[in-house]
């Protein structure tokens, strides 16, 4: 019979959430815990990603746990190696590594009713059990490339930004970007420096506002790390420009007209009157559209060697590309910056109560509730689910916020002795329903937004509707009570 003082937990995935998740439970006196990783290093997608130019794209000192503030990073947008290293410095001074599995890939997870335990199986033939499963997979790993024939005929060097191919020297090169938006809008200008020439292909226009990167002198660093309030002060500026966000997604909010016309003037700043002002114009709602930032995109677009192409890719040929209208565009190498499989719950196969598998049970329409929990799979919890992020607060916050409701109710699970926890199926309904009426308040959740952030059946299942006020009170109001309890 298990020890349910001590229950043993999985986390699935060593990137933020399971760093978070792991740092938690030690706080809360749970250790019986391993956090399995498929790659060879901890990160997540700071180390799966090393494309040219690769950044994040909110403020540093946003990015951060709260609790492991980081005065060394050396500009206000961090790099990827820089981003990298912090995560697996944290993971030491957590004290997580002896926890911490890596080269596991994990593929099944399946529930067992009677024995009230998860047993997982990894690619290797391992086989593990567990009395809680925390998914913390990210978002930004499997890649969506476009659905065109010919893409397996192209004779050249192609790719995703996601696995980058250092092999290949670009320099000199005919190039074909195929997409212009988040990772794009990074890697272009670094492409543009060496390829004889760069078309970037662009759908839709972003809007982007520029980066303003600076970097910091070691005198401020010095500052930083000697007077912590000085450093929370920058954090909270930050943490006050990104909540603004929010509000310029509010479709009738004027903060929404107010981020357009920035964004426009920053487009007529660099581009002369003409098509190619006309090209990168959105013409969506603010939000719509992942908001972007960058110095160099624009003026990358006006580099003698590059052009930008508004259109869609229709097709992929041995020598490469077709648009939609009928353009035949040559290539030595394709790279797809074509985004992500967000939710993609088949990465692994879960099977809960009564043979139900993860990827039926959320169809076309992922939910959640809260952002963490699924009725008719026990003990199994989500570091950040469908509808599990706030777009007006960085990413860590929310997935600290969730990480502190999993763990509070696994010591509450601890504290009655209970095996299992599951969703109350009404709770969850009713919660669902709630935010059914609140996305078409949103750009991002309006019936006549086309992004990732809504997907095929019409449902955006990424963001919660609401800023984080609102999503906090939510958590705060919960607990076991909203769980069935064994």
């Amino acid at each position: 019979m298990p020890d349910r003082s001590s229950p043993r937990i999985a986390i699935i995935g060593a990137g933020p959430s399971g760093l978070a998740t792991g740092h938690d439970l030690l706080e809360k006196n749970f250790s019986n815990f391993t956090i399995f990783e498929t790659a060879p290093k901890v990160g997540g997608t700071w180390h799966l990603h090393s494309y040219p130019g690769l950044a994040c794209d909110v403020w540093a000192h946003s990015y951060t746990f709260s609790y492991a503030p980081n005065p060394d990073w050396t500009a206000n947008f961090a790099e990827q190696s820089e981003i990298e290293a912090y995560l697996q410095r944290c993971a030491t001074e957590f004290g997580l590594d002896p926890h911490i599995r890596t080269n596991t890939r994990v593929v099944r997870v399946e529930f067992d009713e009677s024995a009230a335990e998860w047993t997982l199986e990894s690619e290797s033939g391992e086989s593990f059990t567990f009395d809680v499963v925390i998914s913390a997979m990210g978002n930004q790993h499997t890649p969506l490339f476009p659905s065109v024939p010919g893409m397996d005929s192209f004779e050249g060097e192609s790719w995703h930004a996601t696995r980058w191919n250092h092999d290949v020297k670009l320099a000199g090169k005919r190039i074909v970007i195929v997409g212009s938006a988040a990772s794009a809008v990074q890697i272009v200008p670094e492409v543009a420096k060496e390829a004889g020439h760069l078309t970037v292909l662009q759908r839709s226009p972003n809007w982007i506002m520029p980066r303003g990167r600076k970097f910091y002198s070691e005198t401020k660093r010095r500052l930083f790390r000697l007077f912590p309030p000085y450093l929370r002060a920058i954090q909270r500026g930050q943490r006050f420009l990104m909540s603004l966000v929010h509000d310029a997604a509010t479709l009738g909010h004027k903060r929404m007209d107010d981020f357009e016309k920035r964004a426009v003037k920053y487009i007529h700043g660099v581009f002369p009157e003409g098509e190619l002002r006309e090209a990168v114009t959105p013409d969506t709602h603010y939000g719509c559209l992942r908001g972007l930032v960058s110095d160099d995109f624009y003026p990358a677009l006006l580099r003698d060697n590059v052009e930008l192409v508004s259109t869609a890719l229709a097709e992929v040929t041995p020598t490469g590309i077709v648009t939609r209208e009928g353009r035949e565009i040559e290539a030595d190498v394709i790279i797809y910056c074509t985004g992500y499989r967000i939710l993609d719950f088949d990465r692994f196969e879960v099977i809960g109560r009564n043979g139900l598998s993860m990827i039926d049970a959320m169809g076309d329409s992922p939910q959640a509730h809260k952002g963490i929990a699924k009725p008719d799979f026990p003990n199994y919890f989500f570091a950040v689910g469908p509808n599990g992020l706030v777009l007006n607060v960085p990413y860590f916050t929310t997935l600290e916020r969730n990480v502190a409701s999993i763990v509070d109710l696994l010591v509450q699970m601890r504290e009655e002795g209970a095996r299992t926890l599951e969703v109350r199926r009404e709770l969850y309904d009713e919660y669902n329903a709630w935010m059914d009426t609140q996305f078409e308040l949103y750009s991002w959740g309006s019936a006549s937004c086309t992004s990732y952030y809504r997907n095929a059946a019409g449902r955006a299942p990424f963001l919660f509707p609401g800023n984080f006020k609102a999503y906090e009170k939510f958590h705060r109001e919960g607990g076991i009570h909203e769980f069935l309890t064994t």
